[in-house]
């Protein structure tokens, strides 16, 4: 399989501060939802777009002190020859956009004045969907 990371562009970025009232003692789960969405291009089966999102928003139930939208595009020319590769080409491309998505969240709350929200370091899979694919090709690239 080859992967040609041909660039990636911000289709959302979005930032609301909500006045919420918190007390000293009060811990804030802050919980953001990730989402991703990958297209073909009709036409030229080798480019591929991988749409990544996380979203924060405030809840009557669970309030948060901001609602956050981000979304980032990375395009890829991809070579795959059967399935289990385009499994392992999305969870690829994936974990190389996943860095550029959390600078984004990182910049966007720097530059609102509120505190750096920095999202944890992920190394492995993003997505339960992904693990088992990626627990398989990982432990059969041991046996050659």
């Amino acid at each position: 399989m080859k992967i040609d990371f041909k660039g990636i562009t911000a289709e959302e970025l979005s930032f609301k501060l909500n006045r919420v009232k918190l007390k000293p003692d009060d811990k804030l789960d802050i919980k953001p939802q990730f989402s991703r969405q990958v297209r073909k291009v009709t036409g030229n089966d080798k480019l591929n777009f991988i749409a990544l999102s996380v979203k924060i928003e405030s809840t009557e139930a669970e309030p948060k002190p901001f609602d956050i939208n981000v979304t980032l595009v990375g395009v890829f020319e991809v070579e795959v020859a059967n399935q289990n590769e385009e499994r392992n080409f999305v969870i690829e491309g994936t974990k190389l956009i996943y860095p550029y998505l959390r600078s984004a969240v990182t910049n966007l709350t720097a530059s609102a004045y509120i505190s750096p929200l920095n999202l944890p370091v992920i190394t492995g899979p993003i997505f339960p969907e992904d693990r088992d694919v990626y627990a398989f090709s990982v432990d059969s690239n041991k046996l050659n």
